[in-house]
């Protein structure tokens, strides 16, 4: 078989190969388009009960076999499995939570005006195409996928090409769940193939979770067709600690948020700013919690950090590590990769981080954590603003007044307070500046393939 036909998965805690998949065709390509224009047509004017009744389905199939599909992405992107577990349960959790709350959140708005009635209406588009990244295999497919579906869309995927068994099983349980034919589509396909489906006039619009460089080309491919798209890109969220912080409780929100799913992930805490009345004894703390995290085999239930997913995502978290030490910063925790198979990298913490450092200036897609400090909290507001990015910041203080007075200052989509920065089904998700734009999940997020339309009565 060609190589160029097939997509390879490898395991990342081995960096073996797992299974060599077949590329979709431009005839399959075709057919799960047609397919999935033809069901909107239907899929349209179902109620919101008929589609709650499959999101009702599909999350008990979930549930019924959440232990191979976690064990699926642990294989071919390393996380923990307790966290794959969790990230499956997720899935579950925001098909029931859109299967209770649709009818609701896409009921009619009454509008006063001089008409006898009007009122905004939410309408679907259409086929709507997915493009994912491997860090949340499942979880970020349904975040995008079930607000898009309820609202009357269909969708095709689009995956990261080492995660193709995740996209196709996902696939799978639509199927098992009886989902009618062309609701939802997987399809193996590069960089070309997805070009080409934007273009197309059967696809109405796009929604991508990745890097800022494929955010920039989706929205040039698409803003080219006049089609809309929802963009979640990368972050450098801030961890903010204020002086009056829980010391011990706000370091182990700190291990968690920037080290949980091996530290990939767009929202991580990546750049921890500290009021320097509390640096060292944070420090301490920090370098503690996160050295005492268990590195190893992620199918192993006690594994708290695993592998990286890929070897080129090591090396350039590496280099980024290195770099921001020759520029200055102190190693503190960490710092190489780990002299065994596969893509071990241990807990890593720099400190002493200043702007024009690279861990500072850059996404650190990683275990790898930059400690900042900052002269009070107003200092720490603005160094936290001082990125490109902006999709989540998290404040930690006993002052929660003040932390709210801050959070009107804070260029990010999402501000979490005395706690990490989540993705939750119920609330919106979504970023700023080269974050991207556009929300899922929540009430706002399943209005973004709709058309609000105004309907008035004279």
């Amino acid at each position: 078989m060609n190589t160029l036909s097939v997509v390879t998965t490898i395991d990342p805690s081995k960096g073996e190969p797992i299974e060599r998949i077949p590329r979709a065709d431009r005839a399959h390509i075709d057919a799960a388009l047609s397919a999935a224009h033809d069901r909107f047509t239907a899929w349209r004017i179902s109620s919101a009960d008929e589609r709650a009744e499959i999101f009702a389905r599909i999350a008990g199939t979930l549930r019924a076999q959440k232990e191979q599909l976690a064990r699926t992405a642990v294989r071919e992107m390393g996380k923990p499995l307790t966290q794959a577990l969790a990230e499956v349960e997720k899935c579950a959790a925001c098909c029931d939570y859109f299967a209770a709350h649709t009818g609701r959140m896409l009921a009619d708005v009454p509008i006063e005006s001089s008409a006898q009635q009007s009122y905004a209406a939410f309408r679907p588009l259409g086929v709507v195409l997915a493009i994912m990244p491997w860090n949340f295999p499942y979880w970020q497919v349904f975040r995008a996928a079930v607000p898009a579906l309820m609202a009357g869309n269909t969708m095709l995927l689009k995956h990261a090409e080492n995660t193709t068994r995740c996209a196709l099983e996902i696939e799978r349980i639509f199927k098992e769940s009886g989902a009618p034919d062309g609701l939802f589509a997987t399809l193996v396909i590069g960089h070309d193939d997805a070009n080409a489906l934007i273009a197309d006039e059967r696809v109405i619009g796009a929604t991508l979770t990745g890097s800022e460089r494929a955010g920039v080309a989706i929205a040039s491919a698409a803003g080219s067709q006049l089609k809309k798209v929802v963009l979640e890109l990368g972050g450098s969220d801030a961890f903010i600690v204020l002086a009056d912080a829980d010391l011990d409780a706000t370091a182990k929100r700190a291990v968690q948020g920037r080290f949980q799913n091996n530290g990939q992930s767009c929202i991580a805490a990546k750049r921890f700013i500290v009021e320097d009345a509390v640096y060292d004894d944070f420090v301490e703390r920090f370098i503690r919690f996160a050295a005492a995290q268990k590195v190893g085999n992620p199918m192993d239930a006690s594994t708290e950090l695993g592998p990286v997913a890929r070897a080129d995502l090591m090396s350039a978290l590496h280099e980024q590590v290195q770099g921001t030490l020759d520029q200055g910063a102190t190693p503190l925790l960490g710092g190489r990769p780990l002299d065994e198979p596969g893509n071990f990298y241990p807990a890593t913490i720099v400190g002493d981080v200043r702007p024009g450092m690279r861990m500072f200036d850059e996404e650190t897609f990683g275990p790898a954590a930059a400690v900042v400090r900052a002269n009070d909290a107003r200092e720490a507001v603005a160094l936290a603003n001082r990125s490109s990015y902006g999709l989540g910041c998290s404040i930690h203080t006993k002052d929660l007044e003040k932390a709210q007075v801050l959070a009107r200052d804070v260029e990010a989509g999402m501000v979490f307070v005395n706690s990490i920065v989540a993705s939750d089904p119920r609330l919106p998700f979504g970023g700023v500046k080269r974050s991207g734009h556009g929300r899922e999940l929540s009430f706002f997020g399943i209005h973004e393939f709709t058309n609000v339309q105004t309907v008035s009565i004279g």
